[in-house]
Order: structure tokens, then sequence, then C-alpha cells
């Protein structure tokens, strides 16, 4: 066993350098070293990367890291969910806001404002997604009456010249981007009122299952970097039962196991169901990925 050793911190430490202490510091500190190695040899054994998160975290300064993410290349895939699209369309034209947590939610609820936690997104900005929104699906319509999540996201990946935006830069790097839910979201809603004058349009969420196997199973390993729960971990986890499970996995997680919630689920849980493989090289990290991500993969941007 290792000894324990002290932090060695002096001013201008490098973020790289600091990270590498944290694997003899004990506690998270060693599960977020243990994490940077096992991204690290997931991108040596040139798995197949999946990058999966939630809407919150778009809404955050995370968002610039996923596009930068994909503009690298150094994932392979992503998953995630309806909210998380919306949110990184939205911010291409239009910031949010700082708020706090203890705000009266009353008060902003008069004045147009909905909080994220501790972030402000007026409404406002859902005007502007409506009408991209519908001006998409006037043009599905007029071509095929159905789509899929996936193309939703390269279209709207190609209306946006934000260069801070993963979608901006999933569309152009052809890295797809996988919703099985995007019903639960803003644009699910746009296209309930788009289905009113056109019952016939399909959004099809199977659409997309095909693309998703084949890249499964086509990889010669699969790794994924899995930020917070919910639907866009076990749909990339659930994938890799079709190939005995992923051979690599980094967890990020807020949530607790004791109530047998996926979200709290820890990368051990998922070796009896063959979603990680038994001798996989995995962790799972317990905190804020808007603190852990920027120091999970610090040295490889």
């Amino acid at each position: 066993m290792e000894n324990i050793r002290d932090y060695r911190i002096s001013k201008g430490v490098k973020v790289e350098d600091l990270v590498r202490q944290m694997g003899s510091a004990g506690f998270q500190a060693e599960r977020l070293a243990r994490g940077v190695e096992v991204i690290r040899k997931m991108r040596e054994e040139k798995a197949t990367i999946f990058l999966t998160f939630t809407a919150n975290m778009v809404a955050s300064g995370l968002r610039s890291l996923f596009a930068k993410m994909c503009e690298l290349r150094l994932c392979d895939v992503i998953i995630t969910t309806g909210g998380a699209i919306e949110h990184d369309f939205m911010r291409s034209f239009e910031p949010y806001h700082v708020g706090d947590f203890g705000m009266d939610d009353g008060d902003l609820r008069n004045k147009g404002m909905n909080r994220i936690g501790n972030i402000i997104v007026p409404n406002d900005r859902y005007v502007l997604l409506e009408k991209e929104i519908q001006s998409l699906f006037n043009k599905i319509y007029a071509e095929k009456r159905s789509t899929n999540p996936s193309e939703i996201a390269r279209e709207l990946g190609n209306a946006t010249k934000d260069k801070g935006s993963f979608l901006y830069w999933a569309e152009r790097n052809r890295i797809p981007v996988f919703s099985p839910g995007i019903t639960d979201s803003a644009i699910g809603l746009q296209t309930y009122f788009f289905k009113q004058d056109h019952p016939d349009f399909v959004v099809d969420v199977t659409g997309d299952m095909k693309d998703l196997a084949d890249i499964v199973l086509n990889a010669k390993k699969t790794g994924g970097i899995i930020l917070g729960g919910g639907i866009s971990k076990h749909h990339a986890i659930g994938a890799n039962i079709i190939r005995e499970g992923m051979d690599y996995a980094v967890y990020v997680t807020t949530s607790q196991p004791w109530d047998g919630s996926l979200s709290g689920a820890r990368t051990n849980e998922a070796v009896s169901w063959g979603k990680i493989k038994k001798r996989a090289n995995h962790v799972t990290i317990d905190g804020d990925a808007t603190i852990v991500f920027p120091l999970l993969i610090s040295e490889f941007l």
C-alpha cells in the first residue's frame, strides 16, 4: 500500500501537478486521480469513448468543456438529455445568469425567470428556442415528415456559429449526439405544439438505436465518462450490455446508492448487470461535476 502524502502546493502550481498529488492524498482526491488514469488508459487503448451528462451541467460553465471534448475529438459519442441540447443551443445566442440557491422563487416567477440551483434562465431564451425549433420542424416535415433525436442535434449544431457549443463541434466532427429522452424537454413541448397542425409528424426516439448498437458492437473497446445519472448514464451503460459491458468507466456523482437509484449506483453495481466488464478498469468519484470534471480532464485539453 502506498503511504498517504501531504499536499505540496505553492503559488502558481499547475493543475496537472495538483491532480497528480491527489493520488496519494486519500478520500475522493485519490478517486479523482485514479479517474484520470482510467481516462488515460481509455485513450491509450483507443477505446470508443462515451461522454454522458445531464441538462443542468450544460446550463453551467461545464458547457465549454463538453465543446472542447468534441473539438479535440476526446470523445466519440455523446449521450445526453433533451434539456442539455436546448440549453446548449439557447446559450449559443444569449447568456444565462448567476443567481443564488436562496432566491425568492415566487419573485423570480413574476419576473419571468427560471432557477436551476443558482443559475437563472430568463423566459425569453425559450421564445428564441421556439422560433428555431418550429422552423427546423417545418423544414424536416417538408422533406420527410419524420426525424430522430440525433438528427435534431445535428441540425441545431449546424444552425449555431458558437464555438463554445458542444452541438457545434459534434456536428462538424461527426460525433453523434443521442438523446433517448428528448421529449422530456422544451424540445418535446415544441414537438407537441407542432403536431397540433401536423399530426403525422414523428420524432422517432427508437430511430437512433441501430446506429448506437453498431458503434458499440464495432468498437475494439469501449469506455464511459459518465457525469451524473438518469437516462444519459443508463443509455450508455445499457447499450454496452450487447458487448458484455464497458472496458473502462469513470462515474462522477453526487447521488447515494442506498435507495437503489441508478443515479447513485456505483460502477461495481453495473458489473452485476453486464454493463461494465468484470475485469474492467473503473472508478466512481463522489463530487459535484462542476468541480470534479475540469480537474479530471485538464491534462487532456
